[in-house]
């Protein structure tokens, strides 16, 4: 008796997901709840497991695209794949008596006979001009018969043979000019779907700032080894940024705001967005509540997001929601980009690289870390006395980080 194992349900907008690959071969044995198949949406990625003890019977391919509730493969009752499929046929055997019994071939024909030919046939291969040791004879002891002179067939000489023209080649290019294509994922799909509307359906505008850096850097450096033999993380700049980005959105709130039809929602708590490189494309894992959240509570959130994204473990409500979106393109060398709205969100802010440049401080010129940064928002809901405005609080807050901790 064999199971189906279909597609199960997972979200609500959810239709299709694609089958990425297999954990288990046809055949093999599994055991209950075993991890036996991946299956990515466009959002997450998701594990099949088996219903039941038995052997897998595959039914979808590698890349095949499933609707929820298709089948995806058997489980049936028993052991899997014997190793005794390599025992030989019994039609493949050949028995001690039949080898011995079995005819054997007076007269090799691998090699010229050395006997000599019959008058009639000396004759015939005298004709044709083709030599007795060149006709392999297949008369008693070898002895060339005239059946064998008749079939003979003078060898051709080399320079006789005709040269097969050679085929002409293309010339030679320089350098590789090979393509590749491949089916776009469902999640490189929804990204730029998403990112194709919020260009097309927003007033979406970016303004600038910098940041001194040195103020964060030289706290971090100060408290980073006691903060770590503390609480077990590391003191990054992602939880300064997202503690300060908490707290200018109290004194902004339409940043922290979204468009519903003819409705402005505005939210009185940040769950903040935090973008994050995985294998399989751009995901932004949410920090919920963030605006509550100490330092140390922000990096261990941080930490977790970013391992289940390597790993390709993020759940649908992990990436679900956020009210306000965090980008670093600073880790991969940006210095400076115009990021886009996570919609429905109205606003990003996009992290850069650190660079030491030359600025004025009271009169004078010195070298500080600079960085840049930007906010992208919707013009729709945020106006740029306020969009400037949040960046300005952001910069402060980061400049003088004892601000993060007055609330002032």
């Amino acid at each position: 008796m064999s199971l189906e194992i279909k597609v199960p349900p997972v979200g609500e907008s959810i239709t299709e997901v694609v089958l990425s690959s297999w954990i288990k071969k046809d055949g093999d044995f599994v055991e209950m709840d075993e991890i036996i198949a991946e299956l990515e949406s466009d959002k997450a990625t998701f594990e099949l497991t088996a219903e039941k003890a038995g052997t897998l019977k595959i039914i979808a391919a590698e890349g095949d695209t499933l609707a929820i509730g298709a089948v995806v493969c058997e489980i049936e009752e028993g052991e899997g794949k014997s190793e005794s499929q390599n025992t030989e046929s019994p039609k493949a055997e050949v028995s001690v008596a039949d080898k011995a019994s079995a005819p054997t071939p007076e007269n090799s024909r691998d090699s010229y006979a050395s006997g000599t030919p019959s008058p009639a046939a000396g004759k015939i291969l005298s004709e044709k001009g083709i030599e007795a040791n060149a006709v392999k004879g297949t008369g008693v002891d070898g002895r060339i018969t005239k059946d064998d002179a008749i079939k003979a067939e003078k060898a051709e000489s080399p320079k006789a043979k005709v040269e097969t023209p050679k085929a002409v080649t293309a010339p030679v290019v320089a350098g590789a000019r090979s393509e590749r294509r491949e089916k776009m994922s469902p999640l490189r799909k929804t990204v730029a779907k998403r990112l194709v509307t919020v260009k097309n359906e927003t007033a979406m505008l970016t303004t600038f700032n910098e940041v001194n850096m040195k103020p964060i850097m030289d706290l971090r450096g100060k408290y980073k080894d006691q903060f770590k033999e503390k609480y077990g993380v590391g003191l990054g700049f992602m939880s300064f940024f997202t503690k300060a980005v908490t707290e200018a959105l109290k004194d902004f709130p339409s940043v922290n705001a979204r468009i519903e039809g003819e409705e402005i929602v505005f939210n009185n708590f940040a769950d903040v967005s935090i973008a994050v490189s995985a294998p399989k494309g751009l995901v932004v894992p949410v920090i919920r509540n963030a605006e509550s959240m100490t330092l140390a509570e922000i990096e261990k959130s941080v930490m977790a997001l970013a391992l289940k994204a390597r790993d390709g473990k993020l759940t649908i409500e992990e990436m679900t929601g956020g009210t306000f979106t965090i980008t670093n393109g600073g880790v991969f060398g940006s210095m400076m980009s115009t990021p886009i709205i996570n919609a429905p969100q109205s606003a990003i802010l996009g992290m850069h690289n650190i660079i030491e440049r030359p600025i004025a401080e009271k009169g004078e010129v010195v070298i500080r870390p600079m960085m840049y940064l930007a906010l992208s928002y919707d013009h729709r809901i945020i106006d740029g006395r306020e969009s400037v405005g949040f960046l300005v609080r952001v910069k402060q807050l980061l400049e003088d980080p004892a601000r993060l901790l007055l609330g002032i």
